[in-house]
């Protein structure tokens, strides 16, 4: 197995669980009498970022891997149905899980952040779209830089220049990337100045003149959720499921760049050494 993607795992393993010792209510619920659980509550979500890291969207052939390789680090896995139960209900400690690493970096001080958006898509067949459990969330959309229209969701970042996700949301296709940007962060009280392209019949506005060399660096940090973290791959119908599974991709980019600030790497956004 790859020493760097096992320290990676163990380091994240230990912000977990220090950080449900000083606060357990982050933890998933748990009745006050019942059986001992087998997994302690920072297992799965270590899973879940090795998971993502490793690039498998099938549930199956994840566990397969995991029994065959990853007993080493974790003596109990549980069958496919426990596992995906286990990280439904570890949804909100992995979001709570992924702060803290972020903030645990030199990069959360950045004084510049971009912000944008990209198609989750959830359904290609017209039978897909009318069964799955994703209608009334997931919408038609159109995506300009692929020139297509789809059904499912738009993922909102907002992140550094090394790519360390600052804030992010899921809403339907149609939604509108300003309004949502002003839900994420109270731009006003954060002392925060947006910039913006003119729009038709404006005149050029300040700052406009960082706006392409930011391109692409916004397409170089998509690239790595689509490409290397496969976040359009999620292979999930179900609103839970979708948002656990963006979570997971969120999970392991920022503690790629924790671990990579702490190691003193040259390159913070670097996942090559983890992800074999």
């Amino acid at each position: 197995m790859n020493t760097e993607l096992d320290s990676l795992a163990i380091a994240l393993y230990v912000k977990t669980d220090d950080l449900l010792k000083g606060s357990p209510q982050f933890g998933p619920w748990r009745p006050a009498v019942g059986i001992a659980p087998q997994l302690s509550d920072a297992e799965p979500v270590t899973l879940a970022m090795m998971q993502a890291m490793l690039g498998f969207t099938s549930e199956a052939r994840w566990l397969r891997h995991a029994h065959a390789h990853l007993r080493y680090l974790f003596p109990y896995l549980p069958k496919q149905p426990g596992c995906n139960k286990c990280l439904r209900k570890s949804a909100d400690l992995v979001r709570h899980v992924t702060r803290m690493p972020a903030w645990d970096t030199t990069l959360w001080s950045d004084d510049v952040w971009v912000v944008d958006s990209t198609p989750v898509e959830c359904g290609r067949s017209r039978e897909t779209v009318k069964r799955s459990d994703l209608a009334g969330w997931a919408q038609y959309g159109y995506c300009v830089s692929r020139t297509r229209y789809f059904w499912g969701l738009r993922r909102h970042l907002v992140c550094t220049l090394h790519g360390l996700p600052v804030a992010f949301a899921l809403t339907g296709a149609k939604a509108d990337e300003r309004e949502t940007l002003l839900d994420l962060q109270r731009l006003a009280e954060m002392g925060v100045r947006l910039l913006r392209p003119a729009r038709k019949g404006e005149t050029e506005r300040p700052g406009s003149q960082l706006f392409k060399p930011l391109r692409q660096v916004i397409e170089s940090i998509n690239e790595t959720f689509k490409g290397q973290l496969d976040l359009e791959r999620h292979r999930v119908r179900t609103p839970g499921g979708v948002a656990v599974r963006v979570l997971q991709r969120f999970l392991a980019l920022t503690a790629a760049i924790w671990h990579n600030d702490h190691t003193d790497q040259p390159l913070l956004r670097a996942l090559t050494a983890y992800d074999h």
